[in-house]
């Protein structure tokens, strides 16, 4: 049963529905960025784009930063017919240390893509160039990367990236489409448009493990030292009872680094003084690994990063939304956890 309070969605899957549907492979993520430009410039926020990142900035800056990455997985041309997955292409194995969860799920969501319709388009502007189906898919071990191959597209050339052809679903309990983190960036521009006087950050090439460089050079080009940042995410769980378990997740820590207590405990009150059900991912995890020969990865996120490279000058927390089918074009969330988040984050519009 929803709380009397819940939120009407209408206006949120309006704004999600429009940005599904806006390629934003890794690396390629300019065409969102002028999408997202658009829809920002139409509240009263300031926007500037920087490399990397989008800032938009409220009546009142410096009362919260929220932070939510925009790029969302996909292919990149590498050769003739031969695509890799965006991510994990050399070029980018800078940032990736082999313990992230997107690259530990690497093996295993192999062969999710058979059969999984895509669409092509120029890097920059994001002009339409064609559709195609996954015909192959398989991991490579001496390039360590997922390789596919395309019906439909052997015409494209080495850097064309290749999105998955995405439509929001809903149905009376839950949404889905490839949510990781476009999400997040629907609830930003909802908050926005409802009043969210503080600032938020769109950061590019999170998959990639750089986000964190992008939001880090932004804050010390204005010299902003905080322990109130907010990165908003979505997190993943095997099977829809572990994800229903809860609305919201929280974090104390990752494997990087450990969170801001005192601003981690605000947002667990919230939860409490809402109803809202709410869990540890951290917590959740430690319990698992006590029963596994191989532990599982508490995974490196953003805020970790950022936290380690400032030794700790610039904190926060997570909020996280629970899903499953992580990192497919099926990726659901509960509409439950999507109205506890706004719940939630209504707490910060002033």
């Amino acid at each position: 049963m929803q709380p009397e309070d819940s939120p009407d969605l209408t206006d949120f899957l309006e704004i999600l529905q429009q940005l599904v549907r806006e390629p934003s492979v890794v690396g390629t993520e300019d065409s969102f960025f002028r999408v997202l430009r658009r829809e920002l410039e139409e509240v009263d926020v300031t926007v500037e784009r920087h490399m990397g990142v989008l800032v938009a900035r409220g009546r009142d800056p410096e009362s919260i930063v929220l932070s939510a990455h925009i790029d969302r997985h996909g292919l990149l041309c590498t050769g003739p017919n031969e695509f890799q997955y965006a991510a994990f292409i050399a070029a980018n194995r800078g940032d990736l240390t082999g313990d992230s969860v997107s690259e530990q799920m690497m093996a295993s969501i192999a062969d999710r893509f058979t059969g999984q319709r895509v669409q092509a388009h120029l890097p920059y502007t994001g002009t339409y160039l064609g559709q195609g189906s996954i015909s192959a898919g398989y991991l490579c071990p001496n390039r360590h990367n997922l390789i596919f191959e395309i019906t439909g597209l052997e015409f494209l050339q080495p850097g064309t990236p290749v999105s998955f052809l995405d439509r929001l679903r809903v149905t009376d309990t839950h949404l889905s489409a490839q949510l990781d983190n476009v999400l997040s960036v629907a609830l930003i521009i909802h908050l926005f448009r409802n009043g969210f006087a503080g600032t938020a950050l769109f950061t590019a090439q999170e998959e990639a493990g750089r986000s964190w460089r992008f939001a880090l050079a932004w804050l010390q080009r204005e010299s902003i030292v905080t322990r109130r940042l907010l990165v908003l995410d979505t997190s993943p769980y095997p099977t829809p009872e572990a994800a229903g378990a809860q609305d919201l997740v929280l974090r104390k820590k990752d494997a990087t680094a450990e969170f801001d207590a005192d601003f981690t405990v605000e947002i667990q009150e919230h939860c409490r003084a809402l109803g809202i059900p709410y869990s540890y991912k951290d917590t959740w995890i430690e319990a698992l690994n006590a029963n596994r020969s191989k532990p599982l990865s508490l995974g490196r996120t953003e805020l970790g990063r950022l936290v380690a490279a400032t030794a700790g000058q610039i904190n926060g927390t997570t909020l996280q939304i629970p899903t499953t089918g992580y990192h497919t074009a099926s990726e659901t969330a509960s509409l439950a956890s999507v109205r506890s988040a706004i719940r939630l984050l209504e707490n910060y519009i002033r």
